[in-house]
């Protein structure tokens, strides 16, 4: 989604969402349910599954410029269900994310029904936090008063 197509709300939105998908490492897994978790909307995983429905292809038009979020920024193979499974979507979706998948080294099984699953004890990610905002905790109001009384007896 570009800037400027849709509210303010909804930019802002997609921007949580992809900019916590790219911190996922890579040969790693996580699902929609921990994205909308980690961006602190639990209750919206199908939502965070919207966004990478609408994530755009990056233009392979030299003279076209990208959208600020693309596939080729936005590792969107490595969200799928809280069950460990590649959602099918549309012909051939679901083979050619498990193919990327495989790609980076993350095994894909396939079942006898011929859904795809990823074993999310071996290849899951789910920190508490993003990497990026760990170690940005708010300190409470006596870990500040306690700081200040030691600056003034130093």
């Amino acid at each position: 989604m570009a800037h400027g197509e849709r509210s303010e709300k909804a930019w802002l939105w997609y921007t949580a969402v992809y900019e916590a998908i790219q911190e996922i490492p890579k040969g790693r897994v996580t699902s929609y349910g921990h994205i909308a978790r980690l961006v602190g909307k639990p209750e919206c995983p199908r939502q965070v599954g919207v966004c990478l429905k609408h994530l755009p292809s990056k233009s392979s038009d030299p003279s076209k410029k990208s959208p600020t979020w693309h596939s080729g920024n936005v590792p969107w193979q490595r969200v799928i269900n809280a069950r460990g499974g590649i959602s099918p979507r549309g012909p051939s979706g679901a083979s050619r994310q498990a193919a990327a998948l495989r790609a980076e080294g993350v095994q894909v099984d396939q079942g006898p029904m011929g859904e795809l699953t990823v074993n999310l004890e071996r290849f899951g990610w789910f920190p508490d936090v993003l990497p990026s905002e760990e170690g940005l905790v708010e300190s409470s109001g006596e870990e500040d008063e306690d700081e200040e009384a030691a600056a003034y007896h130093t």
